[in-house]
């Protein structure tokens, strides 16, 4: 047990088999481990680093070579291009070529101290303002004890441009603000995709559930050329145009929407594409027998868990004309193999034609980047968004207010 940690006893749940803990007793145990975290490393001794653009290998080979010089390790592969380092913060500073001093807070006198005291041109970690009520409640008063520390603010976090926090909305009205490169980067490579895109621009979009993608649905058949529709919400789009989907995943209730959508897209221009074939199983199981049929086929035991062949065929002969393309969302279920076929094949597909300067590729939000990674073909593909929420909510043309605030 980790330094600090005290013991705790879960009443426990059983499922298929399994004891699973309960929701307040999950919470206690989260509560325990955070303060055996912070226990375990004296307070301001220990500190973190974000390694943006780098591959993992790299930092491995670097931290390797120096582990004489100082001792630091990888705390979070968060994904690809973003990776966190820990350590002591000497070691830290040895890392940057700083001076690093860490606050037990993010404002107040601690915080004030901790800014005062630092030499010219040296960094000052403050405390997670996340531990202050007023952060989420983008309340003012907590953004001025924050701005207090501060002569301009620059904001270098797109991931967190969809939230109206205090550290990320309010400040931005209590001192002079930029963006940082980072952030500046992102913008451009979005703004680029949907304002002045080269064309044909087609969106390929998967995921579960067409609830949740509602918005950037309706919005992206107003601006791409080509929409492909993959994952289970292309399941709700074949309820919706009448055919049978057996035992397979699928909003029923939004089938009225996906028929809005399909009609939205034909009197606007986009052209929509389905599944033609899918491949069908009883379970979603790595070790399954499963089945290539048409959609018009599809048997009413079995589950549609990924797009068939010629659907891929059908996507190539789309892509392959295209100039841009943006990326969001499994075609299938690919955690478990075979099922991550049809997304491999064609995230590599398109990795090529990016990498071989054929279009524009641009991918990002939720389970995206993931299954890009599982594919193996991160690399080749234009700009990749670690962004989540704010990559989606930008997709959906909402304003968000972290941008907002800068202008």
């Amino acid at each position: 047990m980790p330094i600090g940690a005290r013991s705790l006893i879960i009443k426990n749940t059983t499922a298929n088999g399994r004891k699973i803990p309960g929701f307040s007793d999950t919470i206690k145990l989260l509560k325990i481990r955070g303060e055996a975290m912070q226990n375990a490393v004296p307070n301001g001794e220990g500190g973190m680093l974000a390694v943006l653009g780098s591959k993992i290998e790299i930092i491995e080979d670097l931290l390797s070579e120096n582990k004489n010089n100082f001792i630091a390790q990888i705390a979070n592969d968060n994904s690809e291009g973003q990776i966190v380092l820990s350590g002591k913060n000497r070691d830290i500073e040895k890392l940057i070529g700083l001076p690093l001093i860490f606050a037990a807070d993010c404002i107040g006198t601690t915080a004030e101290l901790a800014v005062t005291s630092q030499k010219t041109g040296g960094v000052v970690l403050l405390e997670n303002t996340r531990f202050h009520e007023g952060e989420e409640k983008n309340s003012i008063a907590f953004a001025k004890s924050l701005a207090k520390l501060a002569d301009i603010y620059c904001n270098d976090a797109f991931s967190c441009a969809h939230r109206a926090h205090a550290s990320t909305e309010a400040i931005a009205h209590l001192l002079p603000t930029c963006s940082g490169k980072l952030m500046e980067e992102e913008l451009q490579s979005l703004e680029t995709t949907l304002t002045k895109p080269e064309r044909p621009l087609t969106a390929i979009v998967g995921g579960s559930k067409v609830s949740t993608k509602l918005d950037l649905l309706k919005n992206l058949i107003q601006k791409v050329d080509t929409l492909i529709v993959g994952g289970g919400m292309a399941n709700t789009f074949l309820l919706a145009k009448g055919f049978s989907i057996g035992a397979s995943l699928a909003e029923h209730k939004m089938k009225n929407n996906a028929c809005m959508i399909l009609d939205t897209a034909q009197k606007v221009g986009c052209k929509i594409l389905l599944p033609s074939d899918v491949v069908v199983a009883k379970q979603l199981n790595s070790d399954v027998e499963n089945f290539v049929v048409p959609v018009t086929d599809c048997p009413s035991d079995l589950m549609i868990l990924d797009v068939g062949p010629k659907t891929l065929e059908n996507a190539k002969g789309i892509l392959v004309n295209s100039k841009t393309v943006i990326w969001n969302g499994p075609l299938g279920a690919f955690e478990i193999k075979p099922f991550d076929q049809a997304t491999n094949i064609l995230a590599n597909f398109v990795s090529n034609l990016s990498y071989n300067e054929k279009l524009i590729s641009i991918a990002g939000g939720g389970d995206t980047l993931a299954a890009l990674n599982n594919a193996e073909a991160s690399d080749g593909f234009s700009y990749l968004s670690t962004a989540g929420g704010a990559f989606l909510e930008w997709m959906e043309g909402k304003k968000l207010p972290g941008i907002a605030a800068l202008e």
